[in-house]
Formats: structure tokens, C-alpha cells, sequence
């Protein structure tokens, strides 16, 4: 299945705005993410495991990786926003 990424803030800079994704049929969030990870380089450092980012899947906010992605679906990584 192909899903649609979008990136936002410091990982848009490193990676570009987005991309297309093909996942097999049942992929949750955390598999999307270590997919991304495994590609190593800017991938890596962008969306590394150590690092802080907030994730939303069709334009929700989610706290929960192990939600299943489905097919079509817009999923966004971006950096915590802080304000002031």
C-alpha cells in the first residue's frame, strides 16, 4: 500500500517536504518510522529513535505508534513546538 509522508520544520530541511511510502498492509506507525530509519543517512538523523518528534496521521495529532496505517493515509513527522 502507498502512503503519502510529509515533513515539517527541521526534518522538512533535511529531508524535503515529502514522499511517497509503499508499506505492507497492516504497518503501524512505529514500522513506518524504523522503515524510514533503515534507510540511514539524513533518514536516520532526522527521524531517529533518540530524537524528539511529534507524529500525525490524516492531519490528527497521535501519541500512539502502534496505530495502523492504512492505505492512502497522510502521515506527518515534525519537531515539538514550543512557544512562548
Amino acid at each position: 500500500m502507498k502512503v503519502q509522508v510529509r515533513y515539517f520544520a527541521s526534518v522538512r530541511e533535511a529531508l524535503g517536504p515529502g514522499e511517497t511510502v509503499e508499506l505492507a498492509t497492516g504497518t503501524r506507525l512505529s514500522g513506518l518510522r524504523d522503515q524510514l530509519i533503515a534507510r540511514g543517512g539524513r533518514h536516520a538523523e532526522a527521524l531517529g529513535r533518540g530524537r524528539a518528534l511529534r507524529m500525525a496521521l490524516d492531519q490528527a495529532m497521535v501519541d500512539d505508534e502502534a496505530m495502523t496505517v492504512h492505505e492512502g493515509a497522510e502521515v506527518a513527522f515534525f519537531p515539538p513546538v514550543t512557544g512562548g
